[in-house]
C-alpha cells in the first residue's frame, strides 16, 4: 500500500468511499491536507485534516480497518513534528474507523455533535506530549 497527496482527479474515488458528491471532494482536496492510500493504483481509502490553535482535526477518514490505522499515521506524525494534538470525530456506525483509532492511541473524550441524525464520538490524542 502506499500513501500519497490527493491530487483533483481522485475527487471520484474519494467520494465513492465517503459516499458524498464529487465536487465536495474536489474543494477538500483544495482547502484540507488529504492523503490517499493505494493498493494495486486503486485508492482504497484516505484521510483529511487540518491544523488550527495547537490542533490537528482530522476531518474525514475513510477505508478498511488496516487501511484507516495507516492513514492515520500521517496527521499524528505532522502533530508530533509540531507539538499538537490530534482531534477527530467518529460517528457511531463505523465500527472499522472506530477501532482503527482505538488501535492509534485515540482516547474517548465523550460524545459528538450528531451528523444527519447519527451520533458521533470525539476523540484526542496528544502524541508530543511526553516529549515536550
Amino acid at each position: 500500500m502506499e500513501v500519497r497527496d490527493a491530487i483533483e482527479a481522485d475527487a471520484e474515488a474519494l467520494a465513492d468511499l465517503a459516499t458524498g458528491p464529487p465536487d465536495v471532494m474536489r474543494n477538500l482536496v483544495h482547502d484540507r491536507t488529504v492523503r490517499v492510500a493505494e493498493d494495486d493504483e486503486e485508492i482504497v481509502g484516505f484521510v483529511s485534516y487540518d491544523a488550527e490553535r495547537g490542533t490537528v482535526h482530522v476531518t474525514q477518514l475513510a477505508g478498511e480497518q488496516s487501511v484507516c490505522e495507516r492513514l492515520l499515521a500521517e496527521p499524528i506524525e505532522f502533530a508530533k513534528r509540531e507539538h499538537m494534538a490530534v482531534e477527530l470525530l467518529v460517528p457511531d456506525d463505523e465500527p472499522g474507523v472506530q477501532t482503527a483509532v482505538e488501535a492509534s492511541g485515540f482516547a474517548e473524550t465523550g460524545s459528538g455533535p450528531q451528523f444527519e441524525g447519527q451520533p458521533t464520538t470525539r476523540y484526542r490524542l496528544e502524541p508530543g506530549r511526553a516529549e515536550q
